[in-house]
């Protein structure tokens, strides 16, 4: 095995450990404070990161500023990218068991299979339709038996839905533009755009008075901004930059990873729904990614 070999199986490995790891460092932090709270600061603070690196530390001519065109196209992007889809993500999360977050953001490849068909006007095939049924079916069986517990509501469980097919629409209208800009800079400014069009709502509906800005408060958001939102992504990008369906392939270990985290930091069951859900997601991921990479070499 040579060492390009071993870097990108590292790389993937980590990606998938950093990305499954984002519901249970939610779940933490809606603990002490309100999500659109939560949610604003780690925007913020990665934002603050990722251009502060682009513009400051590496001082490289290839960061710049971008044109009127790409400020729109930045905001747009931003406001699906961060302030609907995250901001709904982490509302939810404080109504839905960590386990289940991680097991919903794996489906995402599924849901922009959908939505591509859907603008280039091309009907799904039956193997996408299926994969599609098989991972909506795999979240609701590993959902059941924690809707009688009270851990997870019919709240919760729509907002995690319907920020997964916001995100899945935001990965389609990223890959229809011809970015020109770096990756690094496109994620610092999409953040930080998505946090400031966040920023109105928390100011007008969070409740300051029940943030408690404790340890476990900075544990969360430090490990999303920084954990998550910079070093995931920046392994997520190098793994798209040498293949795109080998990189989606990447998410089969998200559920394994994300219900071990649950398991081992919140006491979450690991029951017999949750394996039998789990293996229908990953079931219908790899239809899904199959009928993606037929595609690609025909």
């Amino acid at each position: 095995m040579t060492k390009g070999s071993l870097k990108t199986i590292g790389t993937g490995i980590l990606f998938s450990m950093l990305w499954a790891s984002a519901s249970v460092a939610t779940k933490f932090g809606v603990q002490s404070a309100p999500p659109l709270i939560l949610a604003n600061i780690r925007f913020f603070l990665a934002g603050l990161v990722l251009l502060g690196y682009c513009y400051g530390w590496s001082r490289n001519k290839i960061y710049r500023l971008p044109s009127a065109t790409e400020w729109k196209q930045l905001a747009i992007f931003g406001l699906l990218n961060t302030t609907l889809y995250l901001g709904l993500y982490v509302y939810a999360m404080k109504f839905t068991a960590a386990g289940i977050g991680s097991l919903a953001v794996s489906t995402n490849p599924l849901l922009i299979v959908l939505f591509s068909s859907w603008l280039i006007r091309r009907r799904p095939t039956s193997a996408e339709i299926l994969s599609i049924f098989l991972g909506m079916s795999g979240i609701a069986f590993a959902t059941y038996p924690l809707l009688h517990d009270k851990s997870t509501s019919f709240l919760g469980i729509s907002l995690l839905l319907l920020s997964m097919v916001i995100v899945s629409f935001a990965s389609v209208y990223y890959a229809r533009i011809k970015w020109t800009l770096p990756n690094l800079l496109i994620n610092g400014w999409q953040v930080t755009l998505g946090g400031l069009f966040l920023l109105p709502l928390t100011c007008s509906f969070a409740d300051f008075q029940s943030f408690h800005a404790d340890r476990t408060f900075w544990y969360s958001v430090l490990w999303l901004s920084l954990a998550v939102s910079v070093i995931g992504l920046i392994c997520w990008f190098y793994l798209l930059k040498l293949d795109t369906v080998k990189a989606s392939l990447w998410l089969f270990l998200c559920p394994l990873f994300g219900f071990f985290y649950a398991w081992w930091l919140m006491d979450e069951a690991i029951t017999w729904y949750t394996i039998c859900g789990t293996i229908l997601v990953i079931l219908g991921l790899y239809i899904g990614q199959r009928q993606r990479q037929k595609k690609q070499t025909l």
